[in-house]
């Protein structure tokens, strides 16, 4: 398993290893995350392997832009009101996913959670590997997630260090049922969001 000793100096090998079908290990502002293409199949399954996790559960998204967000969810009016307010920042959205997302994120439901997260890092990771990749936490299924790169206890073919991240996962919000589904940052604000909008 490799570490970037330097923040950010290998940003571009770490998204070269994702376009090649590879598994990276990025940080983010809530957890490090395994990231991968998300339309290599190949790729997906080695996550869902590296992480024991069953193939049943859906595995979301993140994207570094809302034009690469717009590529693979519906929106209307009052989701995008929603996500202006919030993203890019600690919130997964679950929105109907568009045809292009492949079904083995979305076993068995026709929805997708989006990430648009908040650090340098990440965003400069999917900029450069030029296709959304994966968000999933760094840890096998059931254990806590990392926040420090010393806390992985999973295999990549890369791991981008990019210090502590805060520890305190997203809170996920299906913007289809309108519901929060996972508590977690911006709770409090994201419940008051979803009773205004």
């Amino acid at each position: 398993m490799l570490k970037v000793d330097t923040i950010g100096k290998d940003i571009k090998k770490a998204a070269d290893i994702i376009r090649r079908g590879g598994i990276v290990i990025y940080p983010t502002e809530t957890v490090y995350g395994i990231g991968a293409n998300i339309f290599s199949e190949d790729a997906l399954k080695k996550i869902f392997a590296i992480k024991k996790r069953t193939e049943d559960k859906p595995i979301s998204v993140a994207v570094s832009d809302f034009r690469m967000m717009e590529k693979l969810v519906y929106t209307g009016d009052r989701e995008r009101r929603f996500i202006g307010r919030f993203l890019p920042g600690p919130v997964t959205v679950l929105l109907k996913k568009k045809e292009i997302v492949p079904d083995v994120l979305t076993p068995g439901t026709d929805l997708i959670g989006i990430r648009y997260p908040e650090h340098k890092i990440a965003i400069k990771l999917i900029e450069l590997a030029g296709v959304p990749i994966t968000s999933t936490s760094a840890n096998i299924s059931g254990e806590a997630p990392p926040k420090r790169v010393a806390e992985i206890k999973i295999d990549a073919d890369y791991i981008l260090d990019g210090g502590d991240c805060t520890g305190e996962p997203s809170t996920v919000v299906d913007l289809v049922n309108w519901r929060i589904l996972r508590t977690g940052a911006k709770y409090d604000e994201v419940l008051a969001a979803l009773r205004e909008i």
